[in-house]
C-alpha cells in the first residue's frame, strides 16, 4: 500500500512537470467559464485574514478582496513560481509558501475564510485536507470551494469513475470524488450549494 507521504510526493511531481503547461492547457474553459466563477471569491470572502490552499499558478489573485490579508499555499514549487510571477505583474504583495493541505503548519483558529478552487479533486486524502481547513478555520468563519464532483447520474457516473485512472496519470485530478460527503465527514456544515454546470461543477459555502 502506498503511504499518504507517497502519494502526496507523487502528486507534487506530477504537478512540477505540468507546471510550465497548466495554464495554456486551461485557457478555453478559464475564457469560456472558470473566470466569471473564480470572482465570487471577491464578494464571498469575509475578515481580515484568508488562507487559499492549492494557489497554483495563482489564476485567482486578482479577485482577493484588497481589504484582507491573503496568505496562498501549494505543495508544488514550480507552480508557486508562476504565482508569484502574477503577483508581480498584478502588482499585488501576497504571502506565497510552500505547504500541504492536508498538513498546515498554522495554529488553530487562524483564518476568518478558507479557501479553493479546483483542488480537491487532487488531494490524495481529501477529508484530511478539508479537516484541515476547518482546524485553521475560526469559529463564524466560511469554507469557500469550486469544485468539479463525481455526476449524480448513476450511468455518468459510473463513466467518470472508468475513466478516472487515465485521468489521474494524465493530468493528477480525479474526476469522480464525491466532495459533497467529504466536505460533511470533515466536520463542516454546508451552507450553499449552488450548481454551476449540470451537477459537475459547483460553488460551496461552508461553516465549521
Amino acid at each position: 500500500m502506498i503511504s499518504k507521504a507517497s502519494k502526496a510526493g507523487l502528486a507534487r511531481r506530477r504537478y512540477d512537470r505540468l507546471a510550465f503547461l497548466y495554464d495554456l492547457l486551461e485557457t478555453p474553459m478559464e475564457r469560456l467559464r472558470f473566470a466569471s466563477w473564480r470572482a465570487r471569491i471577491r464578494d464571498r470572502v469575509i475578515g481580515n485574514q484568508a488562507l487559499e490552499v492549492g494557489v497554483g499558478t495563482g489564476k485567482n489573485l486578482p479577485y482577493y478582496p484588497r481589504c484582507t490579508d491573503v496568505i496562498a499555499v501549494d505543495f508544488s514549487p514550480r507552480m508557486l513560481e508562476r504565482a508569484q510571477r502574477r503577483a508581480s505583474v498584478l502588482g499585488l504583495e501576497v504571502e506565497l509558501r510552500e505547504m500541504d493541505v492536508q498538513n498546515l503548519a498554522f495554529p488553530d483558529c487562524v483564518f476568518d475564510t478558507v479557501f479553493a478552487t479546483f483542488v480537491f479533486c487532487s488531494v490524495p486524502d481529501p477529508v484530511l485536507g478539508l479537516k484541515q481547513l476547518r482546524r485553521v478555520c475560526k469559529p463564524g468563519g466560511r469554507l469557500l470551494l469550486l469544485e468539479h464532483v463525481r455526476p449524480g447520474n448513476a450511468l455518468l457516473g459510473l463513466v467518470f469513475d472508468l475513466l478516472n485512472p487515465m485521468v489521474v496519470r494524465m493530468i493528477g485530478a480525479n474526476i469522480n470524488r464525491r466532495t459533497m460527503e467529504n466536505i460533511c465527514r470533515a466536520g463542516w456544515q454546508i451552507r450553499v450549494q449552488d450548481r454551476l454546470s449540470s451537477d459537475i461543477v459547483w460553488w460551496v459555502e461552508a461553516e465549521p
